[in-house]
């Protein structure tokens, strides 16, 4: 981190004694991102953080990457029950069935997705026509664009994708810019 973030106000969930949670919100969270590997990343831990807090999943982020394959949505598509019940015993992630089961079943979703539209990037920012939407976080939990994308993806046959999700999901990957007006990273 800079000495010239170091100075800037941040949204007020930051836990400023976080580390990785300040590094997070200083260089991913609200910045638009674009990479079909990183969208898939964040929406499977997204379906992983309902009823958590962020802060819990960012904590054990890499430990997801060395569990789901650095998040190969073509590997996890094949897990089987063996790969999941394996999965079930690693104190490391977050051991919930339901959870780890709609992460196979998303994955085979999400590439469903890409060949439908090229890429999941196209899909998902297609939603705003590539346009970022700028709103405080503090303004809602959901919008009539997460409720639009979520009824799509549970259409599709997507698990742990409710409104609140993937509005939290739009935040995190730059479709909605969140930031409260008084952070350094408000760009509205």
């Amino acid at each position: 981190m800079s000495d010239t973030n170091e100075n800037k106000k941040r949204c007020s969930w930051v836990n400023l004694k976080n580390p990785l949670y300040v590094e997070y919100h200083d260089k991913e969270w609200g910045v638009p991102l674009h990479s079909d590997q990183k969208l898939f990343e964040l929406l499977i831990l997204e379906g992983f953080q309902a009823g958590l807090s962020w802060e819990c999943i960012l904590n054990k982020r890499q430990s997801f990457r060395q569990a789901f394959d650095d998040f190969d949505a073509e590997k996890i598509s094949r897990y089987d029950e063996e790969k999941c019940a394996r999965l079930m015993e690693n104190p490391a992630i977050i051991r919930n069935r339901l959870k780890i089961k709609a992460a196979v079943t998303n994955s085979r979703i999400f590439l469903e997705i890409q060949k439908e539209y090229g890429s999941f990037d196209r899909y998902i920012w297609g939603f705003t026509e590539g346009k970022v939407i700028y709103e405080s976080f503090d303004l809602r939990t959901t919008s009539p664009l997460s409720d639009q994308i979520s009824k799509d993806l549970k259409k599709r046959g997507m698990k742990f994708v409710g409104s609140t999700i993937i509005y939290s999901y739009l935040q995190a990957i730059g479709v909605i810019n969140g930031h409260e007006k008084a952070c350094g990273w408000w760009e509205g």
